[in-house]
């Protein structure tokens, strides 16, 4: 029996959010509407029938979407059949109830359940198992959808990394070699360094990572393009407290130094600086990349193209729309923003930096 332990897996949306509340709410409304104008005898609109289709629909959308939020790490247990009986069942006895409520409180008359117009009441309950089928039925295409398009970037990941990886280890190879003779311990710290860099790189089955984890991996790139450039690069950190554990993908802040590198201080003869900068605000993690504006007249680079466009991917599949990735300038410096959802991983230490 295949299971859901992870939320992400999980092809019902968390009905949790705000977002999927509104277009709930939106969706029912549109329903609504079109039901009233196939009812209509006179006119567009009986505007009465509206009303109290509105309101059961609304109530009973609202508390169907409550109950399963509520229930939503029970039901992840499940196999699929079993998630979507679970949830077909909650919401044809959410209507049940608010049917037996309406009646009952439109005809005060009757007396017990058995007087109770049970043909209205099971058209109800047909129209929702039917509309909840149909709804899962989309929650599922779409969850199918998404497992797709992320195996899709995956595949474009490792394609990335193999493009990109060759003239770094060139570089770094040469830097090494040069310092074997004059610094051997320097030499040594970069071996590690560069090391590190490719295992993270052939990581490839980790969705989220610590961003202590991926800020020690930007460390150890730093260390090593400080070799080759020596004061030509300065680095300047400006970490918040308590984001060690803030999920992010893996080598997302890595290829964009390496653009802040390549692109805004290897093609100036005096350098310049780069400064990387994490806080958080309420729900949300800003990290920023400052680096100076490239020359306009220097040819553009398809790899930092490459680099963007696949992190976006990344961050739309993992985090919806909730993650934003942009650039502006400003004074001459270039600068890369990127806000996630605050999500600290369970069970996450701090990660050492690297000597």
């Amino acid at each position: 029996m295949t299971l859901h332990t992870d939320r992400n897996e999980f092809f019902i949306p968390d009905l949790c959010r705000v977002r999927a509340v509104f277009m709930l709410v939106m969706t029912s409304q549109l329903l609504v509407l079109l039901l009233a104008i196939v009812q209509s005898t006179e006119g567009w609109l009986d505007w009465n029938y509206v009303g109290l289709l509105s309101l059961f629909v609304q109530w009973t959308v609202l508390t169907s979407a409550a109950l399963i939020c509520l229930l939503r790490r029970w039901l992840q247990r499940l196999s699929i059949p079993m998630a979507t009986l679970a949830v077909t069942a909650i919401v044809v006895l959410d209507v049940l109830l608010f049917s037996i409520a309406t009646e009952r409180l439109l005809n005060p008359g009757y007396a017990g359940l058995q007087q109770l117009p049970w043909q209205p009441i099971g058209r109800n309950l047909l129209a929702a198992f039917i509309v909840t089928i149909v709804v899962l039925r989309y929650f599922y295409l779409q969850h199918q959808w998404q497992r797709q398009k992320q195996a899709e970037m995956q595949a474009r990941v490792t394609a990335l990394q193999a493009r990109i990886q060759p003239h770094f280890l060139f570089n770094s190879m040469n830097t090494i070699a040069s310092l074997i003779s004059t610094r051997p311990d320097q030499a040594e710290d970069a071996v590690l360094d560069l090391s590190e860099l490719f295992r993270a790189s052939l990581r490839t089955q980790d969705r989220l990572i610590p961003l202590a984890e991926e800020l020690a991996l930007c460390r150890r790139y730093l260390a090593i393009e400080s070799l080759r450039l020596g004061p030509r690069l300065t680095v300047e950190w400006a970490l918040g407290e308590g984001l060690d554990a803030q999920a992010i993908p893996p080598l997302t802040l890595q290829p964009l130094l390496e653009n802040a590198i390549y692109h805004g201080i290897q093609p100036r003869p005096e350098g310049g600086s780069i400064r990387i900068e994490a806080y958080r605000q309420r729900d949300t993690v800003t990290l920023m990349i400052d680096n100076p504006e490239p020359e306009p007249d220097l040819p553009s680079h398809d790899g930092n193209r490459v680099a963007m466009t696949n992190i976006r991917d990344r961050l739309a599949a993992l985090f919806d729309d909730q993650a934003i990735l942009k650039t502006s300038h400003h004074q001459g410096r270039y600068i890369v923003t990127l806000r996630l959802p605050w999500q600290p991983l369970p069970g996450t230490t701090k990660t050492r930096e690297p000597a």
